[in-house]
């Protein structure tokens, strides 16, 4: 490959890490130098959205169209996302095949004393933008108030030390990345709070008619996180979800097998769908398929506005 590789993220800070994961992978593993590949911030519509449900701007696609477009468009080459922003139904024209090794799925909670959730006051405040999140964490604790929080890491945890919330939920593997592991709380097991599907695995696409860049990240694709994404994709592809639909997909491979455990609730949170499905590996694929049609079935679309 003669030219340089473009390689497009969202402007923040962690996103950035992400892009720069995906670079020193391609680097490392593949015979190029710093200077050829190049990231180029994009800002995105979610970025923009600071305080309002992302639902109400439509819902879908908002971290991810902007990045898209320049995709199409032939103006970058390698689009990096964080796989619980796509939607589940992929872009004409694009194909996203590739995965970095997962990074931790689990969630945590930072609260202001310390006092894991069990152990906080009645009634009080958690700062959260997900219906999965606020869902889960009633079910654990149905006294709590969950309160919206919008923006990055940095000023979701400003926020929390100003006194505008009590506890706040993140994702582990964006802590980590952020080397903000110290301001930890609790982190909560995958059976207790299901995290997003694909949670924790940085998703590479491109065009689908782009065979240069295809062969090369299929030499960058990490085979164990490709099943796992693709078992909980595929769930929330039959349930047609997006990122918010309050959906919790973890799966986890042992041996030959894969275990898959899901959980969907209705849209006032109200009622609580669970299914749990053990398979051959190479079944990755049919396996979230039939946990979305129990789950659409059992819920009898009850999750759909």
């Amino acid at each position: 490959m003669t030219k340089k590789i473009i390689i497009g993220s969202r402007g923040s800070k962690l996103a950035l890490l992400y892009a720069q994961k995906a670079k020193d992978t391609i680097i490392q593993n593949l015979n190029f130098g710093e200077k050829d590949i190049v990231i180029k911030s994009i800002t995105t519509k979610g970025d923009q959205v600071k305080d309002t449900r992302l639902s109400e701007f439509g819902g879908k696609g908002l971290f991810s169209s902007n990045i898209e477009k320049e995709l199409q468009e032939k103006n970058i080459d390698i689009a990096v996302h964080a796989l619980k922003d796509l939607p589940a139904i992929e872009t004409d024209g694009l194909i996203t095949d590739t995965f970095l090794e997962r990074n931790d799925p689990k969630e945590i909670l930072i609260s202001r004393n310390k006092k894991k959730l069990k152990e906080l006051d009645f009634k009080s405040v958690i700062g959260t933008s997900s219906y999965r999140r606020e869902f889960q964490i009633k079910k654990i604790r149905p006294d709590i108030n969950c309160k919206l929080i919008r923006g990055n890491v940095d000023t979701r945890i400003k926020k929390l030390r100003d006194g505008q919330y009590d506890a706040i939920i993140l994702s582990l593997a964006g802590i980590k990345y952020l080397q903000l592991e110290n301001e930890i709380t609790e982190i909560f097991k995958t059976e207790e709070v299901i995290p997003s599907a694909g949670q924790g695995i940085i998703a590479l696409q491109c065009r689908k008619n782009d065979n240069e860049i295809i062969s090369l990240l299929q030499k960058i694709n990490h085979d164990e996180t490709y099943k796992r994404a693709h078992a909980e994709r595929n769930i929330l592809k039959v349930l047609e979800g997006d990122c918010e639909t309050a959906i919790g997909a973890h799966s986890i491979i042992k041996e030959n097998n894969i275990i898959i455990e899901a959980e969907l609730f209705s849209l006032d949170g109200s009622k609580r769908f669970y299914e749990k499905k053990t398979g051959k590996i190479e079944k990755f694929r049919e396996i979230g398929k039939e946990i979305g049609q129990i789950l659409k079935t059992k819920s009898n679309n009850s999750y759909k506005r």
